[in-house]
């Protein structure tokens, strides 16, 4: 048997570690104003893929006007950046900034028909997750989008 094609790549990226305290099961309750007065269910895992060398997210919500999607994180090393490329059930990609400041982790998109801003606030603990979206269609005021606390269930 040979060796997986590249595998000596397949280690933890430095660049990366400061994200380790999302990796595990996340339970998320929250809410969306698309469906006032209604709490959202779900669950999201974080896990190391390819050895550590990008972050991977699995997400769902227990409704259906809302997909499930998945998201990896990578890094430029050398620019000291994040970004996050996001795809889901609809067929909708999307590549997103990212910063992680202490206890601060942001992701963001700026587009002219479409811009997202999330800011999600980790408890001192870790398990804990506060997450409030916001969104902008077309250049108009930042409203409301999906907001969501997370949980740790592993």
């Amino acid at each position: 048997m040979t060796a997986k094609t590249g595998s000596k790549a397949l280690i933890k990226n430095p660049a990366l570690q400061s994200f380790n305290l999302l990796i595990g099961e996340w339970q998320t309750t929250g809410t969306h104003p698309a469906v006032p007065g209604i709490t959202l269910h779900g669950r999201s895992t974080c896990q190391w893929h390819e050895g550590g060398a990008f972050l991977i997210i699995h997400s769902e919500i227990n409704h259906p006007d809302f997909p499930d999607g998945v998201a990896i994180f990578g890094s430029d090393d050398q620019a000291k950046t994040y970004y996050m490329l996001y795809f889901d059930e609809r067929g909708i990609s999307r590549k997103h900034d990212v910063s992680l400041e202490g206890d601060q982790l942001k992701w963001w998109r700026d587009d002219p028909e479409f811009s997202q801003r999330v800011s999600m606030a980790i408890s001192g603990d870790g398990n804990k997750i506060t997450c409030v979206g916001e969104m902008s269609r077309g250049g108009a005021a930042w409203e409301k989008d999906l907001s969501l606390t997370y949980a740790r269930l592993a």
